[in-house]
């Protein structure tokens, strides 16, 4: 039995030798660690924490840029809302005002084509009168001469033809 086991009692004891249980490999391993381990780690841990804390500032920073971004969208927005209104009501006041005079134009060019016509009927009215006199003064006097050679003799006729012409002379 090893004499180095204390209270060996069945499967459990406490073993001092100090080469066959790697303490001293141990308590090297442990001293390194606690010697190197923290800048080691330490420095690893601080980077990460400090990129992490860059990316989240980053990551604010964009946020706030968006939401900067995003007001100034809405108001853009809200005032493209606002010019298109007024385009809008503009371009209706615009095509009202375009039918309403469009329709004054038609207006008046029915009004002075509807006079023409009426002044081309009083000329056509006033030209077909005036050939309706002339021809019925034209046959007036054909039948008065006619009838007045027939009931005039000659010496009748040759006094009215002077005192026809005379008549005439004096207008």
């Amino acid at each position: 039995m090893n004499d180095s086991l204390i209270f060996a009692t069945e499967g459990f004891g406490l073993n001092l030798n100090l080469f066959e249980t790697n303490i001293l490999n141990l308590a090297v391993v442990v001293f390194g660690l606690y010697k190197f381990l923290p800048n080691f780690l330490g420095s690893m841990l601080e980077r990460r924490r400090s990129a992490i804390l860059q990316d989240l500032k980053d990551a604010e920073d964009r946020l706030e840029d968006a939401a900067i971004s995003l007001n100034q969208a809405k108001k853009d927005l809200a005032s493209a809302e606002q010019k298109a209104g007024k385009i809008r009501n503009d371009c209706k006041e615009r095509a009202e005002a375009i039918r309403l005079e469009s329709e004054k134009r038609t207006v008046e060019e029915m009004a002075r084509i509807k006079q023409g016509a009426a002044s081309d009927l009083n000329l056509e009215a006033a030209r077909v009168s005036g050939q309706l006199r002339r021809e019925a003064a034209r046959l007036a006097i054909e039948k008065a001469l006619s009838s007045l050679s027939n009931s005039l003799d000659d010496k009748a006729q040759d006094k009215f033809l002077r005192q026809s012409i005379k008549n005439i002379g004096d207008i």
